[in-house]
C-alpha cells in the first residue's frame, strides 16, 4: 500500500505527523490503520532487519497459542491485555471467547485510534471493552471503575503483556510497572509476556543488526529496548513458568493446527508463568 492509497483519517486527537507503536505495529502486520508516517518506521527498519514483519506475525501466532493455553488449561475466564495494539485478525476475546464465550477482556492502550476502531469492533459485545490509558501508571488503570466492573480481582485474571514492555524505557521502571499489575491479581493468576531479546553475546554476528533496528525504535518511536533474558524473566516476578520457558516465540507449545509461517529468530522471546 502506497502512502497515497491510505484509506483513513485522523480521528479527534491523533496526530498522523508522528509514529505511534499501535500505528506501526499494524503496519508491520500489514493492516491499514495507519499513515505514512507508521509505514516509515516500517521502511527503515526493512532496510537492516527485513524479518520485524515476520517477528510481529510470530507475536500474533503466540499470541493465539497462549491465549488458548491460559483459557483451556489454565481455566483463566478474564483478561487483562496491556498495550492491546489496535484490533486485528485473531484478537484475543475471539480467541478466548471462541472456547467460552463468557470470557471478559479489558484491552488497554494510550493510543486513540485504538479506542475508536475497538469500539467500532465490540458495540455489541457486553463482555469485552477497551480503554485509553498508559501502562506507565498502572494504579490508575486497576482502580478505573471499568476495569473494576469487568475484572474480578478475587479470581483469577490473565495479564498479558504482549510486546509491550520493551516499548517502556529503563528509567520508567518497566519492573515496577508489571509488579504492580501482577501483585494485584491473586493466586492462580497467569501472566504472559514478549519482549525483544539481546542476543548479540551468543549471536554477534546479529550485533550490528540489532543495534540499528534498536536505534530506529528510538529516533523514530522514541523508544524500543532489547534486554537480556534475565532481565525480562525478572519482569515476570516471583510466578513460575509454565513449561517450556521463556524462549524464542516459535518454539513455545507450537500448534501443529496454528503453525504460522516458518520463523527462525531469536530476538523476540516469550513465555507464560503462573501465580502460586
Amino acid at each position: 500500500m502506497t502512502d497515497e492509497e491510505s484509506p483513513i483519517t485522523a480521528p479527534p486527537g491523533v496526530d498522523a505527523t508522528r509514529p505511534s507503536i499501535a500505528r506501526a505495529y499494524d503496519a508491520y502486520l500489514g493492516g491499514k490503520d495507519n499513515f505514512p508516517v507508521d509505514r516509515e518506521v516500517v521502511r527503515s527498519t526493512d532496510e537492516v532487519l527485513p524479518e520485524v514483519k515476520a517477528c510481529a506475525r510470530a507475536n500474533r501466532a503466540f499470541l493465539r497459542r497462549v491465549v488458548r493455553y491460559l483459557v483451556r488449561d489454565a481455566g483463566i475466564k478474564q483478561f487483562l491485555d496491556l498495550g492491546s495494539g489496535l484490533p486485528t485478525a485473531g484478537n484475543v476475546h475471539e480467541i478466548a471467547q471462541a472456547i467460552d464465550p463468557t470470557v471478559r477482556v479489558v484491552y488497554v492502550d494510550n493510543d486513540p485510534m485504538v479506542l475508536a476502531h475497538a469500539r467500532a469492533l465490540l458495540a455489541i459485545n457486553n463482555t469485552t471493552t477497551v480503554l485509553t490509558h498508559d501502562v506507565r501508571r498502572p494504579q490508575v488503570i486497576l482502580e478505573s471503575d471499568e476495569v473494576r466492573s469487568y475484572i474480578d480481582f478475587d479470581q483469577p485474571v490473565g495479564v498479558l503483556l504482549f510486546a509491550i514492555l520493551h516499548h517502556i524505557n529503563d528509567r520508567e521502571e518497566p519492573e515496577a510497572i508489571a509488579r504492580t499489575f501482577l501483585d494485584a491479581v491473586p493466586s492462580g493468576s497467569h501472566a504472559a509476556i514478549s519482549h525483544f531479546c539481546d542476543v548479540r553475546d551468543e549471536y554477534p554476528d546479529e550485533a550490528e543488526r540489532t543495534a540499528a533496528t534498536e536505534r530506529i525504535f528510538n529516533e523514530r518511536l522514541g523508544t524500543g529496548r532489547w534486554r537480556r533474558r534475565e532481565e525480562i524473566r525478572g519482569f515476570l516476578g516471583d510466578f513460575e513458568l509454565v513449561e517450556p520457558g521463556l524462549l524464542p516465540l516459535q518454539y513455545w507449545r507450537p500448534d501443529p493446527e496454528d503453525p504460522g509461517e516458518p520463523f527462525e529468530h531469536h530476538w523476540l522471546v516469550g513465555g507464560v508463568a503462573g501465580k502460586p
